[in-house]
């Protein structure tokens, strides 16, 4: 840990007050209350310390990288049987789009663009008896921490607006790749990216993917370890939408955004780091964040690569 605060203080000084070209996610109105000038760095290493600077400790929506968690579930209690209903394959494509699927019969691409991830909610709808509290109960078991919540506001927020998930959902209702009532898995799809989390809880929540035989604080596995690296390539190659390879090529650690403006990334056996800054480039990734992080792997020399 010793090198890793001088670091983050130095990156987060040169680049907190520099041009922010991005914009905020609005189209989800309520994220668009957000203070756009936050921004947070948070650090946890394989030893559980942990360092953060800035705005680091506020809870904002996670959005899509509650999409690693819903996944996990998805993959622990389906095992292999998940790639048949979802593919693990870059789809090159914006997060919500609609054209792939028609060619693909309805599976998606991988498990974190809009769609893939809508199918793993009906998969989770599908084994769970009570699906909103038993996913957050899951979620507070891996952090150790019972403060983790929905945030009721986003969720009704992006139920109102969110068209283009709606019409996903019924798209791939058609090709038969969803079992349930479509507004069930939208529900529960719109509560998982509500999910509120700090950057330091995101370093927390995600440890299990950087530790070998993680076991919760209940002594409970989560995943096995063959499992925990497939989520690691997944995230390496999917992770980023269609700017997936440049955050490959310039951050070089498994990661995944969130239109909330958050970013984690893992580097398998030293830490996990997250940043928060909502301001999006055009590809829907922070744009300090993804800065931040280039900057970091470069000083510390801690790509995979």
């Amino acid at each position: 840990m010793k090198k890793y605060p001088t670091i983050i203080d130095n990156i987060y000084a040169e680049i907190k007050n520099i041009k922010d070209e991005g914009k905020v996610a609005n189209y989800i109105p309520e994220l668009g209350c957000i203070s756009d000038e936050n921004f947070g760095i948070s650090i946890t290493t394989i030893e559980k310390q942990n360092y953060g600077v800035g705005d680091f400790e506020k809870k904002f929506s996670i959005q899509s990288i509650s999409k690693i968690l819903s996944l996990t579930l998805a993959y622990q209690l389906e095992g292999e049987n998940l790639w048949q209903r979802v593919d693990v394959e870059p789809s090159g494509n914006p997060f919500n789009s609609l054209q792939q699927l028609e060619s693909d019969k309805g599976i998606p691409r991988n498990p974190f663009i809009n769609a893939g991830a809508i199918v793993v909610c009906d998969v989770l709808i599908g084994h769970l008896k009570n699906p909103k509290e038993d996913f957050l109960d899951f979620c507070r078991e891996i952090a150790n921490n019972y403060n983790i919540n929905y945030n009721e506001k986003v969720a009704e927020s992006e139920k109102r607006t969110g068209f283009r998930n709606v019409a996903l959902c019924n798209f791939i209702k058609s090709f038969g790749n969803i079992k349930n009532n479509v507004d069930d898995v939208l529900d529960f799809y719109f509560h998982i990216c509500s999910l509120e989390l700090t950057c330091k809880e995101l370093t927390e929540i995600f440890m299990y993917l950087t530790e070998d035989n993680y076991t919760t604080h209940k002594g409970n596995s989560i995943i096995t370890e063959s499992q925990t690296k497939r989520i690691n390539a997944i995230m390496l190659t999917c992770g980023f939408y269609d700017e997936s390879g440049e955050f490959s090529f310039r951050v070089g650690l498994p990661g995944k955004s969130g239109v909330g403006g958050g970013i984690v990334a893992i580097h398998p056996d030293k830490y996990c780091i997250a940043v928060w800054s909502p301001k999006l480039n055009e590809k829907g990734n922070s744009f300090k964040g993804m800065l931040f992080l280039e900057n970091f792997t470069t000083k510390t020399a801690s790509s995979i690569f």
